[in-house]
């Protein structure tokens, strides 16, 4: 086990570093000079050299990134150019939003959308899995941002039930405000990712209803629900880790998008900001953090597949002749 957790930690390095390098690269060769907001027309050519060396652009891409990285591993993304303040300060005090907009949208995802995988399996090609299934292709075929437009106009211009945007109302700071607030954005985010778990939950329940512990149970008069949930549930759980590992992909990327769409105060939205500014220490910053968010979570869910399913750990003990 201590040997798969080794691995996969030198594999997220290396992808770390190749994310790092390629987006640095890229920031590089974008149109435009970081320099030219830090320059005016009345500096003198030396005073205008003075600053791009003060900046590290007078070095060519490969230092400049060598440069980057050393100080990035010390934790320091360098100053944003917008705002004048230290990078990471500014990310972490906005991370938690996000963390707790994306931790509430999967909970919501995987309480909704297994209940409904299993029934829809167990009633396969019947109308309660007509219904469930045409639930699922529309979370697939709607965009997150039109989705959560039509909430905002639903329930926010019309009906009047849930605020618009933002994270707290202003002048209160109470846990059912902040619930009221995270409801249409975390129910946006949940779909699409809901959509993909409801079928693959159903595919991988057809096919784990006809196998012999399930007909056995069948043959010992256990009720329906308890064969779903008790025997059929468990042999579903590495699918599940699969797509959860799969789906941080589309939180993180979501996030950027709903959290504009929203205004809520996290790294996605703030982000978004430092792009239409052009802070490319903030971009780095962002890119980085939600990079690693990513591979940890792909990270997490291959080490779980070991205590999901002993056969992988089995698997690897006899490939190195244990």
């Amino acid at each position: 086990m201590l040997k798969i957790v080794l691995k996969k930690v030198g594999q997220v390095a290396i992808v770390m570093l190749l994310i790092s390098f390629f987006s640095f690269a890229i920031i590089d060769l974008a149109p435009g000079d970081i320099s030219s907001m830090y320059l005016s027309p009345d500096m003198t050519e030396a005073e205008q050299q003075a600053v791009k060396e003060m900046l590290g652009l007078d070095k060519s891409m490969p230092e400049q990134y060598l440069a980057w990285l050393g100080e990035a591993l010390k934790g320091n993304f360098g100053q944003s150019l917008a705002y004048k303040q230290p990078v990471m300060p500014m990310l972490t005090k906005r991370l938690p939003d996000t963390i707790l907009l994306m931790g509430s949208s999967l909970l919501v995802s995987l309480v909704i959308s297994v209940p409904l995988g299993l029934i829809a399996g167990y009633k396969k090609n019947t109308w309660i899995d007509n219904l469930i299934s045409g639930f699922a292709y529309f979370g697939m075929s709607v965009p997150n941002f039109y989705f959560g437009m039509l909430l905002i106009i639903l329930f926010s211009a019309t009906l009047h039930w849930l605020p618009t945007s933002g994270m707290h109302t202003v002048g209160v700071n109470t846990a059912w405000d902040t619930f009221l607030h995270m409801i249409m954005p975390v129910m946006t985010m949940a779909l699409g990712s809901m959509a993909s778990k409801v079928r693959y939950v159903r595919a991988n329940t057809i096919g784990q209803l006809s196998e012999e512990y399930v007909l056995a149970a069948k043959a010992k008069g256990t009720a329906p629900m308890t064969i779903l949930f008790r025997h059929v549930l468990k042999n579903t759980l590495l699918p599940i880790i699969t797509i959860i590992g799969m789906n941080m992909a589309s939180l993180v990327c979501g996030s950027f998008i709903i959290e504009s769409v929203f205004g809520w105060p996290g790294i996605g939205s703030f982000a978004m900001e430092a792009i239409g500014k052009r802070d490319y220490p903030v971009i780095m910053a962002y890119i980085m953090l939600s990079g690693f968010i990513l591979v940890m979570g792909n990270f997490i869910a291959d080490i779980l597949y070991s205590f999901a399913d002993p056969r992988i750990k089995r698997g690897v003990d006899a490939a190195n002749g244990k």
